[in-house]
């Protein structure tokens, strides 16, 4: 088997000579990383397998890299395409949604907020908690200007405080 490693920007491609199960993991053996040291050439790298090698799923599986580019509902109402998923922040990965204003939302694409996915039709269909795009939601510009006004401001307490000594 063929496979991509992402690394620093860098991709090299690599073969999958042998493979084995340790405790919960799965040890892959690549032809010509032969050391130790090779091997740690490749730690945080990003495997990638080309679209032409990977495993057929079943019905109502998805790869979650073939969800970049489809639009997501929630309750019926678009809310944008789906820019990147991204991984590691918690169990379910993030959709990062970019809506036709720019602004970007991440969406944990988690069962429990999953209507459907319908891939021929590039759609994600969600019922999401109420509240959870405003949390997630970058500030407005009037949000922002009052941040930058807060942050030019001196504390009217610390200044007291000093007064007081």
């Amino acid at each position: 088997m063929r496979l991509f490693a992402l690394g620093d920007e860098k991709r090299r491609e690599l073969e999958v000579e042998d493979l084995w199960p340790h405790k919960e993991f799965l040890v892959l053996k690549f032809r010509g990383v032969d050391s130790i040291s090779d091997a740690e050439a490749l730690v945080g790298c990003e495997l990638q397998v080309p679209v032409s090698q990977r495993a057929e799923l079943g019905a109502g599986w998805n790869y979650v890299s073939d969800l970049v580019g489809c639009t997501v509902l929630d309750h019926g109402r678009e809310i944008g395409r789906i820019a990147d998923v991204q991984f590691g922040a918690g169990e379910a990965p993030l959709l990062v949604v970019a809506d036709g204003a720019g602004r970007k939302f991440e969406v944990p694409f988690a069962e429990a907020y999953l209507e459907a996915v319908d891939m021929a039709g590039r759609e994600v269909r969600m019922n999401l908690p109420p509240g959870l795009l405003e949390i997630n939601a970058p500030p407005t510009a009037e949000e922002k200007e009052e941040q930058a006004t807060r942050a030019k401001r001196p504390e009217k307490s610390s200044r007291r405080k000093k007064e007081e000594h």
